[in-house]
């Protein structure tokens, strides 16, 4: 028996969002002792590149965890293969009211609202500032809540060029629930302008030094036309790749919980047939062009590997850590690599 599975009754018995703050001071506390290892061990390098990125295995920890990258070490040491914060936004800001976060731990699910919740762009790169990780750090950038959708660009340009020269790649986080209107930005003309205004920075940024990947992270809620548009948009637009998914709005797989009405994202295992399906459908229409992460609803190493043979470069997982603990990285890592067959 893992200490994770001895430890999560406790941690399962706060409220989730209270269970989300006592696990990382956790993780940290195992870390900053040298206890990590008992916490899972480390798995054994799987090399693979993707964005023209080197990564030393291909799963890594989703956006959401550690929004202020105030954990980055400790979370590193758990064997991931890259790691990333956010979402970060320009300016400090609450989020949305508590309680905004329910687990539904018979469908092995968690609601969230709480609406990029972080203290802003200045204070994570603080804190990156004292960490000592180098390895592959995405940076996921988002816009404020009082920011009006037709000036989106402005906050994402500001989150761009802020954290540019710290994050391996940057992810560009419009598919949220959480905050009013931000979908919209998916739309395919509000796309074409958005993203090619972040492209152009983007190349701007990199004329001054290294080019860095730019990746775009997308709803599971969306229809065969809007994947038809997205996809165009994203290789004419020539960004760097995609993320494929996150949240889901839908509530069918939860039907009658007493949390289904619970406003927010769905994230766990309900929302794992429908992101792979999206992911599947992304990268038939980019003909493989892009390459994607997969993410959402990975539970157990058979669905990361599934999500490669869905056409997945690379994996990323959050609530399978709150269900599993720090033994899924290993487990996705091994199921990875008896998929290539080594």
């Amino acid at each position: 028996m893992s200490l994770y599975s001895l430890t999560r009754p406790f941690l399962f018995a706060l409220d989730a969002e209270a269970a989300h703050g006592a696990g990382l001071r956790a993780i940290e506390l195992a870390y900053r002792s040298g206890m990590n290892p008992l916490l899972a061990s480390k798995p054994k390098p799987l090399p693979t590149t993707a964005f023209g990125i080197h990564f030393p295995n291909p799963v890594g920890l989703a956006a959401g965890l550690d929004k202020n990258a105030a954990h980055v070490d400790a979370l590193a040491s758990l064997g991931f293969g890259f790691i990333e914060v956010g979402t970060i936004t320009p300016k400090p800001q609450p989020g949305n009211p508590k309680p905004r976060m329910f687990r539904l731990p018979e469908h092995r699910a968690v609601i969230n609202r709480l609406g990029f919740n972080n203290a802003g762009v200045d204070a994570l790169l603080k804190n990156l500032d004292g960490a000592r990780y180098t390895g592959v750090l995405g940076i996921n950038i988002g816009k404020n809540k009082d920011t009006p959708n037709e000036r989106a660009v402005d906050d994402y340009l500001i989150g761009l060029r802020a954290v540019y020269e710290r994050a391996t790649y940057v992810t560009v986080n419009i598919s949220s629930p959480n905050t009013s209107g931000l979908r919209d930005l998916q739309e395919e003309e509000t796309l074409r302008r958005f993203i090619g205004t972040l492209r152009e920075a983007q190349e701007q940024l990199a004329a001054n030094g290294r080019r860095k990947p730019m990746l775009l992270k997308i709803a599971p809620d969306l229809s065969e036309p809007e994947m038809d548009a997205i996809a165009a948009v994203l290789l004419a637009s020539g960004i760097d790749g995609l993320i494929c998914t996150n949240t889901t709005i839908e509530r069918s797989a939860v039907a009658g919980h007493r949390h289904a009405n619970e406003a927010g994202g769905l994230s766990g295992a309900p929302v794992f047939a429908k992101s792979t399906a999206v992911l599947a459908g992304m990268v038939k229409r980019t003909n493989g062009k892009l390459p994607i992460i997969g993410v959402g609803g990975i539970l157990d190493g058979v669905d990361a590997q599934a999500k490669i043979a869905a056409g997945a470069a690379l994996v990323q997982f959050y609530t399978g850590l709150i269900y599993r603990g720090p033994e899924l990285i290993g487990a996705s890592v091994e199921a990875i690599r008896a998929g290539r067959g080594f």
